[in-house]
């Protein structure tokens, strides 16, 4: 036995190296960074302004129209017409509008390729996804609010030539005109959904149009009383049926029609989320 024979220890491999400090991305961190990026790309400023143009525009446009035209109208037109009308008619051309706002929020960063950047500093997707959702709607939110309200308060002194105008204080219309704003931010979450669906501008824009305006049109010339029925479930015309003071012939009651176009919302999130947590960036 040779005494002298020493013990050689094994160098040290990178198992042997000290356990690196990861720093732990929290949800607020994501909701911060989210928060910076909608409000300093200049995409969502001018999105929202010509949403705000369009909606409050229109109101006072048809608003007008419907003082010209009152006296014309069937005795039907004049027993379905409120002062939220000319905001239910402005509503169709300014919600995809909005939409595209929704859309944008995420398909640009797959053109720019700074998707694979956010979900390298934010591994947990399902965060991500949420910080984004979040941050959408409460700025549409705070902001389709404003904007339905500024619409209310144009067009009726414009209703008020024919005293077709009404006050923030009748029954149902200050729940319309606040529920304005949900519907916007319902509208854009969707659109968001579909964009993380399709991944592609252009293609995301055309099927949100689609669904809110091509679809809600196509659904009127339904025949028969299962064609109403079918009619009323559509997207935009549930989620339309909030703008209504009181629920109106062939609509559903205001708060079903915009829990019907809730429901289509969180199908379409529940989808894009299992596809965007599957998916290569």
């Amino acid at each position: 036995m040779d005494g002298g024979a020493a013990v050689t220890a094994a160098p040290a491999g990178p198992a042997a190296a000290p356990a690196r400090n990861v720093r732990r991305v929290r949800f607020g961190h994501v909701l911060a960074a989210e928060w910076t990026k909608i409000r300093t790309v200049k995409s969502t400023f001018w999105t929202l302004l010509a949403g705000a143009v369009v909606l409050i525009g229109f109101s006072a446009l048809w608003a007008l129209a419907f003082s010209a035209t009152y006296d014309q109208m069937t005795d039907t037109e004049r027993a379905t017409f409120t002062p939220m009308t000319p905001i239910q008619v402005a509503f169709y051309f300014a919600m995809v509008v909005f939409g595209a706002l929704g859309v944008l929020v995420i398909t640009a960063e797959y053109s720019t390729g700074m998707i694979r950047t956010a979900l390298t500093s934010v591994p947990r997707r399902a965060h991500y996804l949420a910080a984004k959702t979040l941050v959408l709607a409460l700025v549409v939110l705070a902001v389709g609010v404003a904007v339905t309200f500024a619409s209310f308060f144009v067009a009726q002194p414009i209703l008020a030539a024919k005293d077709l105008d009404g006050s923030i204080g009748d029954p149902g219309v200050l729940r319309a005109v606040a529920g304005g704003g949900l519907w916007l931010a319902l509208i854009a979450i969707m659109a968001l959904a579909l964009g993380t669906l399709l991944r592609h501008t252009a293609g995301s824009v055309v099927l949100v149009f689609v669904l809110l305006f091509v679809l809600g049109i196509a659904g009127g010339f339904l025949p028969g009383s299962w064609g109403e029925n079918v009619n009323k479930f559509l997207p935009s015309n549930a989620g339309a049926a909030i703008l209504a003071p009181a629920q109106q012939p062939g609509q559903l009651a205001p708060w079903s029609g915009l829990a019907v176009f809730a429901i289509y919302t969180a199908v379409l999130l529940a989808a894009a989320l299992v596809l965007f947590e599957r998916r290569d960036a």
